[in-house]
């Protein structure tokens, strides 16, 4: 029996994870902001013939809500389980680089030479986030092959 791990490509991967990250702090840190229904006629004359379809659009934003949260919510923990998983080292950059609500604001530099105790050489922290990248990637089911 013999099991090899796929080949990737590196920077459609890497691309793919630091999106779904970037959607992870949106999601995580942005309220959801739920549809309403409108209340108001319109004055815009609608020219159409029967077509046996009721609407309910009280309904339909109703479940739109419901399942956009749960979506997200979802989304959220699915991420959050997938870096847990993680050794200590890969999972700590991965959190302080990607996950905190000021990790847009914050560079490499800053995570590898001030939060990494002691401090570490970019090459080193170029291998640490890969290795997480290829991880997270093939847990999360977003890896790009060669």
């Amino acid at each position: 029996m013999d099991f090899e791990l796929p080949e990737l490509d590196r920077k459609a991967t890497q691309e793919k994870v630091e999106g779904n990250l970037a959607n992870y702090r949106l999601f995580k840190y942005l309220e959801f902001e739920e549809r309403e229904a409108s209340v108001t006629a319109s004055s815009t004359p609608r020219y159409h013939g029967a077509t046996n379809v009721t609407s309910d659009q009280t309904g339909s934003i109703a479940i739109h809500n419901v399942d956009e949260q749960q979506k997200r919510k979802q989304f959220c923990e699915r991420i959050e389980w997938a870096v847990k998983r993680l050794p200590k080292m890969e999972r700590f950059l991965i959190e302080e680089r990607y996950m905190s609500e000021d990790a847009e604001y914050l560079t490499d530099f800053n995570v590898y030479y001030h939060k990494f105790q002691p401090p570490i050489s970019e090459k080193t922290y170029s291998k640490i986030r890969w290795k997480a990248f290829y991880k997270l990637a093939l847990n999360l089911n977003i890896a790009v092959t060669k």
